[in-house]
């Protein structure tokens, strides 16, 4: 049974509780009232109940680029009908990367291709494809993350 008791934590943000068996990767997963699951493809182990971490990530990129986006172009009641971000996980050599600080030897790179429909002009379409950039959670993907993991 799922306890769906997500607590606070210390900055008052609810908490995302994730449980799974030792047996597989299959996870349930509660964030406030709302439950999913999250698993790996059967090519690599899985039994495919749920979308994989990396989807879940990429899920929570493009949802938070399409909401800044379109709550940008509210604000200034630009003509924006939709927003669709469609995006790819991958990792490439980092000999590979002209542009990236970091020269170890695999990097994460992730491709973020945003559709946009209305009647925009180019310099609404540049402006929003700006704003994309300083989604929360881009920014936080871009920005150094400090984990704090213990066991109870």
């Amino acid at each position: 049974m799922i306890n769906t008791n997500a607590t606070p934590v210390r900055d008052g943000a609810r908490s995302v509780v994730v449980r799974g068996s030792a047996t597989g990767f299959s996870q349930s997963i509660v964030a406030g009232k709302h439950e999913l699951k999250s698993d790996e493809p059967p090519g690599v182990g899985g039994t495919d109940t749920g979308p994989s971490p990396y989807d879940l990530l990429l899920a929570a990129l493009g949802s938070c680029t399409s909401m800044t986006v379109a709550l940008y172009a509210r604000r200034k009641q630009w003509p924006l009908e939709g927003v669709t971000v469609r995006l790819k996980h991958s990792r490439i050599h980092a000999a590979d990367c002209a542009d990236c600080e970091t020269k170890e030897e695999l990097l994460d790179k992730i491709e973020r291709e945003i559709v946009l429909t209305g009647s925009l002009t180019d310099g609404q379409r540049t402006r929003l494809l700006e704003i994309a950039e300083k989604c929360p959670v881009h920014r936080t993907l871009t920005s150094e993350i400090h984990i704090e993991s213990w066991l109870a």
